[in-house]
């Protein structure tokens, strides 16, 4: 409690209070982290104390069910607890079986089966579930209950609880565009969400799965479909389905790249295929095929139809290229993939949304889901009347840089309000002017974000997939932080308030100019060469002296002088957050690999804020050079130019490190982005229409492309010449820069 109360009380200061919004619950006060909370408790005053007198009694449950396997393990892992099998009666016995209508829900079959009743009393602890899937939602959440004291105790509060999830599907969205996760990284994800009771994962593959019957579309070293199955399977054996989601028939450009199908590019760009070709269906529907082989035991999937701007343009369509006939094109898209999936036994999920008119959806087939319920009262009424079913889309982050924009921050004489603020309300719109079938909790790797950044952010989601508006952001928030890293954390909001704010000054800094190397996309849903100029992050090369006198024009002083004094703020506060980042790694007893990565940022913006200091401090030297010249002190002239030089030169090779220590990072979870495996490299290729930060460039080093545009490396090459020149011309002796670099 002394840890929780201030923590909630903190985040209620920084995030202030959403209209509407529950206050804690008494778990929540009593010092209890649980997440998703549960819906039905009955709290006693009194605590019992859980040690190694304790054992579990399995109530005819196999051996190797995963209910006990979680049990044993989570409690050696965690708290060094283990636990031995005991007969029944046995005082001090934690008592799991499966009882079919143990809890009383009153809803659907698929809901009914998640509920459980975990009973905490002196002597007897009874966890019982509906079916396999509610005994192990009951054993996550008496692990989560289990606290530690100050002097090394568990304990737990004397309860009764009785829950069951309000929606039967609850996505989490795993994204593998622009980069590939490790195998033990993606079963990690799957524990984690399990214990959070997600039970659907969309898993957006797109090249990054080896599809047998178009071998060339997978990715160097891409899934196999051996992987992929056994990926699934580890995810069912945890009540979750890996759903997976193919982009098509926009967004194809990691398929329509690559010559082999450039016959199906729609009006000749890669971004969308051409469905007026039959062709075209036989190639996506080959892929669905390779990928539900290597998905069994999985019942639906995810036909993406996002975002498909320019449905029915080719010639071959047959009829004028409109807003009318556009949307029936989608239509047809819809009805096709949707019968090929319903023969394979799978329901088809998809965005329903632009180019479709509201007018047209009744010519769906309403056995589709909808995976992004909107605001458009009129579109949710006809999809309820049609018999569409609906998922509450939230995304938890945007086009932001490095990291998510979670929580509020002041933007100008405003707050703007974060994912989870935003998120929230949006679920409680759906729950009172909808009747929504799940939840699905959107986040892209687009912008280059790591997947460890998006955990608070699918916390949010989990806990109100399975109990909407039952929890304050403040308390999802918090309990988020208490489980995944552990109680002993400290300052985690304010890490990662931190880290968010030295994102924006990263992505704020940036001049923006129109890119040179990357041609205008193809269009968006305004049309064709409409708002698809390219543009790059850039800042500029620091002045150049001019012989003879070291004459320069500076170019940080004027609009630059307040990004200086911005980064030098942003250089202090990058420093608090390394320390409070670093103090964390001996408090967190769990998930210090997501700690890792938060340093890896923290590095990274924190290099850059010493760029543009850096940057600044040259021309300081370049003006100490040049005046010093004006009074012939020529010797300490080439001092301030070489000083110049070695500041460029620390900050290119900060630069170096900085990014070494993130790929290494980072890698430890994936594997290099943009692998070349057994001789066969990566095909790099920008989409046409979407400007993806992460696909700048091939591998990593998207996340310093901004820096190195600047050219530092050749202008330190001009500078050394200027340097060689101006010793030479007023005889003073200067030793070759190599010399200066070896000695540092």
């Amino acid at each position: 409690m002394t840890i929780l109360i201030p923590l909630f009380l903190a985040l209620t200061v920084f995030c202030g209070t959403i209209t509407g919004q529950p206050g804690p619950t008494e778990l929540f006060l009593r010092g209890y982290s649980v997440l998703p909370s549960p819906r039905k408790v009955e709290l006693q005053a009194e605590d019992l104390i859980l040690d190694a007198t304790w054992g579990y009694e399995p109530v005819r449950l196999p051996s190797g069910h995963i209910a006990i396997r979680t049990l044993t393990h989570d409690l050696k892992e965690w708290h060094g607890l283990s636990l031995r099998e005991v007969k029944s009666p046995a005082r001090n016995s934690i008592r799991l079986s499966v009882a079919k209508g143990a809890v009383q829900t009153g809803s659907s079959p698929e809901i009914e089966r998640e509920a459980y009743r975990l009973q905490i009393s002196p002597g007897r602890i009874e966890i019982v579930g509906n079916d396999d899937a509610g005994l192990f939602y009951g054993v996550q959440t008496f692990l989560q209950l289990i606290k530690v004291a100050p002097q090394g105790a568990l304990f737990l509060p004397q309860c009764a609880i009785e829950d069951w999830p309000t929606y039967s599907l609850r996505f989490l969205h795993w994204d593998t565009k622009h980069h590939q996760d490790r195998m033990q990284t993606l079963k990690r994800y799957l524990d984690w969400s399990a214990r959070f009771k997600v039970n659907r994962i969309g898993f957006e593959l797109e090249d990054k799965f080896e599809y047998p019957s178009n071998p060339v579309i997978g990715a160097p070293g891409a899934f196999t479909s051996a992987q992929l199955q056994e990926l699934v399977n580890y995810g069912l054996e945890r009540n979750i389905q890996i759903v997976p989601q193919i982009q098509s028939p926009a967004h194809m450009a990691y398929v329509l790249k690559h010559p082999e199908f450039a016959h199906l590019r729609s009006d000749g760009n890669n971004y969308q295929s051409n469905v007026c070709d039959p062709r075209t269906y036989e190639l996506i529907f080959s892929m669905y095929e390779d990928v539900i082989k290597a998905t069994k035991g999985v019942d639906s999937f995810f036909v993406s139809t996002d975002e498909y701007y320019y449905a029915g343009i080719d010639a071959g369509c047959g009829r004028p290229y409109n807003e009318e006939n556009r949307s029936l094109q989608w239509v047809d898209f819809v009805k096709r993939a949707r019968d090929f999936l319903k023969d394979r036994n799978r329901r088809m999920l998809a965005w329903v949304e632009y180019p479709l008119l509201n007018k047209h959806i009744g010519l769906l087939p309403n056995d589709i889901i909808n995976g992004v319920l909107g605001s458009d009262a009129e579109k949710i009424q006809a999809e309820e009347r049609h018999g569409i079913q609906q998922l509450v889309y939230v995304s938890m982050q945007g086009a932001e840089l490095l990291f998510p924009n979670h929580l509020p921050a002041v933007n100008g004489e405003s707050v703007r309000e974060g994912h989870l603020e935003s998120a929230w309300k949006s679920l409680a719109f759906a729950t009172r002017r909808a009747h929504p079938l799940g939840v699905y909790g959107a986040a892209w790797d687009d912008s280059g974000l790591h997947s460890e950044t998006f955990w608070l952010g699918w916390a949010l989601v989990a806990q109100n997939g399975w109990a909407p508006i039952h929890t304050s952001v403040e308390q999802t928030t918090s309990d988020f932080v208490n489980i995944y890293y552990g109680p002993q954390t400290s300052g985690m909001v304010d890490v990662y308030r931190s880290l968010q704010e030295q994102a924006r000054f990263f992505e704020s800094s940036w001049d923006r100019v129109v890119s040179r190397t990357r041609p205008a996309g193809y269009g968006n849903s305004y049309g064709k060469g409409i708002g698809t100029t390219r543009f790059d992050q850039t800042l500029p090369q620091p002045a150049l002296p001019s012989l003879p006198g070291l004459d320069f024009t500076p170019v940080y002083v004027g609009r630059y002088a307040k990004l200086t004094e911005q980064a030098r703020s942003s250089a202090l506060n990058n420093d608090r957050l390394m320390h409070q980042i670093a103090e964390n790694f001996s408090r967190a007893s769990r998930n210090r690999y997501n700690l890792e990565v938060f340093l890896s940022l923290a590095r990274l913006t924190g290099h850059h804020n010493h760029l543009i200091l850096s940057l600044g401090q040259i021309e300081s030297h370049l003006k100490a050079a040049r005046d010093a010249g004006i009074r012939n002190q020529h010797e300490d002239a080439v001092g301030r130019l070489v000083a110049a030089y070695d500041l460029a030169r620390r900050t290119v090779e900060d630069r170096r490190r900085t990014f070494e220590f993130l790929k290494h990072v980072w890698e430890k979870g994936r594997y290099a982005k943009g692998q070349e495996v057994a001789g066969r490299r990566f095909l790099h290729v920008l989409d046409d229409v979407k400007d993806h930060w992460a696909d700048r460039r091939a591998d990593l080093r998207y996340m310093v492309a901004p820096e190195e545009s600047i050219g530092l490396e050749q202008w330190m090459q001009n500078l050394e010449k200027i340097i060689h020149e101006y010793a030479t011309q007023n005889k003073v002796a200067v030793r070759p820069l190599e010399e200066v670099r070896l000695e540092d």
